[in-house]
């Protein structure tokens, strides 16, 4: 055999014994298990769709991990991305599922007072792109928004940071409604049982998946109704139903931009995320596999089961977004922040 016939038989040999990066990925998670952590209490629509994930995306991660869901409560999900960000292993094993408008914390939060640096994480993608909305019950003296711009009614919220709390506060330092915000409510669930007793008019920031998936029953019987659409763009459901959205009551160019920073954490309805240390290419599977798992029909077919509405965003789309917001006039993020808090 010829030099040269062997230094190919070598090289081939060679390549052949050189794993392939999805070989390599696999040896990443093989063995290993993936923990999402979910910043909000168990029952909520957050954990539902965590727990939904979480059943069938180690099929899709390379080397099929276990994947396991724990609920990290604490601050409104800045506990959980804290632990994310600075203590969790940067390997891809620990992923965080926050509230919406976790990504939009550098801009709407003091980012001197964050223990985390929420431009850094690695959006892996979004449940879906929720729509956000007020609803009212039937205690309520008005039933639809241009009513409230004169009358005043009493929502409630979690406290003044917390997306229900600040919602309606926004509304008000915007558009000029005249709601009164109490606040103290722990999660969703407490704010709708506040209502069917009467002991508030309603609450906004309620998404429109967990109005359709879990109290699709209150809607029927005519316990609530929705009162507004927290968005510019509108849901085809709820244009049909003719509720009205909060960007058609903007009468400045500038109203408009504040009510699209704010409300752009629809686009991030559900997000997931890993730390900003965890590798590039680690990154990029998981975010397919977590598309993958949203298309994966056992977990379609659960979430019909529980009628969850499906509708993934892709992590580089939502990072794209995230980095444009991130980018605005700081003049601008400074009024969007001012506006979502209380005038004392």
């Amino acid at each position: 055999m010829g030099a040269g016939k062997r230094m190919i038989l070598a090289v081939s040999a060679c390549l052949a014994a050189t794993p392939s990066p999805a070989q390599d990925l696999a040896s990443v998670w093989r063995g290993k298990t993936v923990s999402i952590l979910a910043g909000m209490p168990p029952g909520g629509g957050y954990d539902l769709y965590a727990r939904l994930l979480g059943r069938h995306l180690g099929k899709h991660i390379p080397g099929n991990p276990q994947v396991t869901v724990s609920n990290m409560v604490g601050a409104s999900s800045l506990a959980m991305a804290g632990h994310v960000s600075g203590v969790a292993p940067q390997d891809g094993t620990v992923i965080g599922a926050s509230i919406s408008t976790l990504p939009l914390a550098p801009v709407l939060d003091d980012p001197a007072q964050l223990r985390f640096d929420a431009t850094k994480f690695n959006y892996i993608g979004s449940a879906n792109e929720d729509s956000f909305l007020c609803i009212v019950g039937k205690s309520s003296p008005v039933r639809n928004f241009a009513d409230a711009l004169t009358t005043q009614i009493i929502m409630g919220g979690s406290s003044e940071t917390g997306t229900t709390g600040y919602m309606p506060v926004l509304l008000n330092n915007v558009l000029g409604a005249k709601f009164k915000v109490v606040f103290g409510y722990p999660g969703t669930r407490d704010l709708i049982v506040a209502i069917e007793r009467g002991e508030i008019h309603g609450q906004c920031a309620q998404s429109w998946s967990s109005m359709n998936s879990q109290y699709a029953d209150l809607l029927a019987s005519g316990k609530v109704a929705l009162f507004l659409q927290e968005s510019l763009a509108g849901h085809p459901e709820m244009d049909r139903l003719g509720v009205p959205r909060a960007g058609d009551f903007a009468k400045t160019p500038e109203q408009r931009a504040i009510l699209e920073i704010v409300y752009s954490q629809g686009v991030s309805g559900r997000p997931y995320f890993v730390g900003p240390g965890v590798p590039k290419e680690r990154v990029e599977a998981l975010r397919k596999a977590f598309m993958d798992a949203w298309k994966d029909p056992e977990l379609l077919a659960d979430a019909a089961k529980i009628n969850a509405e499906i509708g993934p965003v892709e992590g580089a789309r939502l990072q794209a977004l995230l980095n444009r917001i991130y980018a605005s006039p700081e003049d601008l993020k400074l009024k969007a922040r001012e506006a979502i808090r209380l005038k004392r």
